[in-house]
């Protein structure tokens, strides 16, 4: 399995198998809950190249993955025989604050499906955008198909939350879900309806008067009503013979919850949620200004510390009872803030391992994955994590004072802006939060340009006024490939800079020039060098092969190491390699090709280790 050895890792340094009480994941993290976090070693698993960072908040360890968390938590979860059919442990974790138990019952119930939860708010996005283009109308039968797809999961809001509450309090969760299904079963909603009408008659339940909401879409009546389920259904395991567990255990849940939420918990729940949309909006009138730039500053904060969640069911709330929020919007800089941060890192370094990380952090981050940016670039500089703040700051004091507004659920994201169209078409707000969000990302990639970066990590070292040809010998043999078909948008498109590929007919990786070498990947499926003459080499044996964790790849050289054109650098196994279903294109990048007018391949389709394969002119 392609993440067996990093899952290994990850199980033996939170403790083992027996150290868990449940694991979950997000966007990027893997969010164990352990019995004792001492027993769990933090500082190991952040040397493991396939971690990017590890956090211990809201009473949960969580390891930052990535984008491929899903496959990671998966290969934890077969490695370690965890399932989803029983608890992992009968024992209750460490005790936190009442602050990381929020947080920690927030998202283990919403983070199960948060993936189609991004998707579904996009997609009602980008038909808000369909229909203003004009390239659908409400009344086709193509935009009720796609609208019904998007609107499905929060029309149906209390049953998915049914579920996953129910998971998280340690109930059956097909009851809990059945108790979502009876907040928006046709006949409540019809009895609803109904009650609106003048001279309607009061309903009741055994002579107790009911008062109706429409529960559909409603996220804490659902939540509570989870608890109260899950305790009964414990205290009546416990009482029960053992014969009639199995159906008079679910039969009280359903007899006393369902009555109980709509005679009680619903009507409070809803009281509950409309008083906290009120509160919101009363803060956001009072200076939306104040609240966008406090938001924009401190949001990426609350998200390296996993507070954020403890805010994602208030923004659902105010969907459910306004029918719109304002806070997702003035979150929107904070995200391109530091987008704007890492892409200024990946203009000004030389640097060639720090370029191609920056490079990747910005493409992960205008989809709103910012994790590999800050862990990975804007925080280890520090002053590009600070402008990216700073600049969120100002961008979410303008989305603030625009009033802009999203109409469907999501994460900070290109796709937001959709998100933003207002149901009677653009109109001065939806420019408001583009133009604050572009001003977030030109700032802070402007104040990273200008000072965000150290002298070292810069390396704005002088390049001489000459260069010759064929200054770029062929690392290994085997057949060229133009820089444009390597199947990897991020090397094809020049974006570290320009170069060829080879497909390798052997295992070994030489020195190209005599010079040193500037960094080597800590899985050694890549390695920079820096020549005598100053040209910065990147070479990147295989796409996607840093996924193999340095199985394959036995590095002879390290950092600060002397080489001499024909040194040996790497050896590789292009077979386990191949097994492995990776491809084998390497790119040979000149990651400071714009200080050089023109580089050119002036090997022919095959080449042999040591011969000329790139040529440099200098501007």
């Amino acid at each position: 399995m392609q993440y067996q050895a990093l899952a290994k890792d990850i199980l033996g340094h939170v403790g083992g198998k027996e150290n868990i009480v449940s694991l979950v994941h997000c966007a990027t993290r893997l969010r164990f809950k352990l019995k004792d976090n001492q027993k769990a070693d933090a500082e190991g698993l952040k040397k493991n190249p396939g971690v990017i960072m590890v956090v211990e908040s809201g009473g949960q360890f969580q390891v930052v993955i990535g984008n491929h968390v899903h496959d990671v938590w998966q290969a934890v979860r077969s490695e370690g025989g965890l399932s989803d059919d029983a608890p992992v442990s009968s024992e209750k974790g460490e005790k936190s604050s009442l602050l990381g138990s929020l947080i920690d019952i927030i998202s283990g119930i919403f983070t199960p499906f948060i993936g189609i939860l991004a998707a579904s708010g996009i997609l009602k996005g980008l038909l808000a955008l369909a229909v203003v283009c004009g390239w659908l109308t409400t009344d086709s039968g193509t935009y009720k198909i796609w609208f019904a797809a998007s609107d499905a999961l929060f029309f149906f809001f209390p049953l998915v939350l049914g579920y996953t509450a129910g998971k998280k309090f340690g109930g059956n969760p097909f009851i809990t879900m059945v108790i979502g299904g009876a907040l928006t079963h046709p006949v409540m909603i019809a009895a609803f309806d109904a009650s609106q009408q003048p001279g309607a008659i009061a309903d009741g339940f055994l002579g107790i008067p009911v008062t109706w909401f429409n529960y559909s879409s409603s996220v804490i009546p659902i939540i509570l009503a989870s608890w109260v389920s899950c305790w009964l259904e414990k205290k009546s395991m416990a009482l029960l013979p053992s014969s009639m567990k199995n159906f008079f255990a679910p039969l009280i849940c359903l007899g006393i919850t369902v009555p109980l939420t709509f005679l009680v918990i619903g009507p409070v729940a809803t009281w509950l949620s409309q008083m906290l949309a009120n509160a919101y909006l009363a803060i956001y009138v009072l200076a939306p200004w104040l609240a966008g730039a406090a938001m924009g500053a401190v949001w990426q904060v609350c998200v390296i510390f996993g507070l954020h969640w403890g805010l994602v069911p208030l923004m659902i709330n105010n969907l459910a009872v306004l029918g719109h929020d304002s806070m997702l919007p003035m979150l929107l800089p904070a995200v391109f803030g530091q987008v704007g941060a890492a892409l200024g890192v990946f203009l000004r370094t030389r640097d060639a391992r720090l370029k191609m990380l920056a490079g990747s952090s910005v493409t992960a981050g205008i989809f709103g994955i910012t994790e590999p940016a800050v862990y990975g670039v804007n925080l280890p500089l520090r002053r590009p994590f600070i402008f990216g703040c700073v600049a969120g700051a100002i961008g979410g004091g303008i989305v603030g004072f625009s009033d802009t507004h999203v109409y469907s659920f999501g994460f900070g994201n290109i796709f937001t802006f959709a998100q933003m169209i207002p149901p009677g078409g653009v109109d001065a707000t939806l420019w408001g939060g583009i133009l604050g969000t572009v001003v977030a990302l030109v700032l802070s990639c402007a104040l990273t340009l200008v000072a965000g970066m150290p002298k070292r990590a810069a390396s704005d070292a002088a390049v001489p006024a000459t260069v010759g040809e064929n200054d770029v010998l062929s690392p290994m043999s085997g057949t060229v490939l133009a820089l444009d078909q390597v199947p990897d948008t991020t090397f094809a498109s020049g974006l570290l800079g320009s170069g060829a590929a080879i497909i390798p007919s052997d295992n070994k990786v030489i020195a190209p020039f005599a010079g040193e070498v500037a960094s080597l990947f800590q899985t050694k499926h890549a390695i920079g060098l820096l020549s005598d003459s100053g040209i910065e080499v990147l070479i990147h044996v295989g796409i996607d092969t840093v996924k193999l964790d340095g199985r394959p790849f036995t590095a002879h050289v390290k950092v600060g190491d002397r080489v001499q054109p024909g040194d040996l650098l790497l050896e590789f196994d292009r077979q386990a390699i191949i097994d492995a279903g990776y491809d084998l294109a390497t790119p040979i990048i000149i990651s400071n090709s714009d200080e050089y007018r023109e580089v050119v391949t002036v090997a022919a389709t095959s080449v042999s280790a040591g011969a000329p394969l790139l040529s440099v002119s200098h501007q």
